[in-house]
């Protein structure tokens, strides 16, 4: 049902040339900007969400939205929803993926890397057995699935762009 209702959205949003994706409640707007001009096509997009929200009566959270600039930044244009300023960061979290403005894998695999660690160290430590069965058995239930859980979509995203710079 919430599919149908927030569908009038992306097709609002497709009518003016943005580029939106859609998951479950989330929206993520992106814009190709070329020249610093462009960046008021991003804002009317930001508008339009607004104005969307506004009419559905559905309040957005403005504290979870932040502007993620990838590639060249031409200048800070400051963005605004609902009159409030949307913060500009170099490192965004989306669906569970640490995704940073020069696309590096690096710090989501970091963050990976050290929960699957504390996991574990966790399961050592609090599993008194001494089984191997029972030890390989927890690791494959607690820690495998982080370490397998969206690797290859930035494994990829990072092959891309190493083929987009050769």
């Amino acid at each position: 049902m919430f599919l149908i209702y927030i569908d009038d959205l992306a097709k609002l949003l497709e009518r003016h040339g943005v580029t939106a994706k859609l998951f479950a409640d989330d929206i993520k707007v992106y814009i190709e900007i070329d020249e610093p001009s462009d960046g008021v096509y991003l804002q009317k997009a930001l508008d339009i969400i607004a104005s969307w929200a506004d009419e559905w009566q559905l309040p957005v959270s403005v504290s979870k939205c932040n502007i993620l600039t990838v590639g060249r930044v031409y200048d800070r244009i400051h963005y605004h929803l609902n009159s409030t300023e949307l913060p500009q960061s170099n490192i965004c979290r989306d669906l569970g993926v640490t995704i940073t403005s020069d696309l590096s894998p690096s710090q989501h695999i970091s963050e990976i890397t050290l929960k699957a660690h504390q996991r574990a160290n966790h399961i050592i430590r609090c599993f008194v057995s001494g089984d191997t069965h029972l030890l390989v058995r927890a690791f494959i239930v607690y820690v495998r699935p982080l370490l397998e859980y969206n690797f290859a979509p930035v494994f990829c995203a990072f092959l891309v762009l190493l083929l987009f710079s050769c």
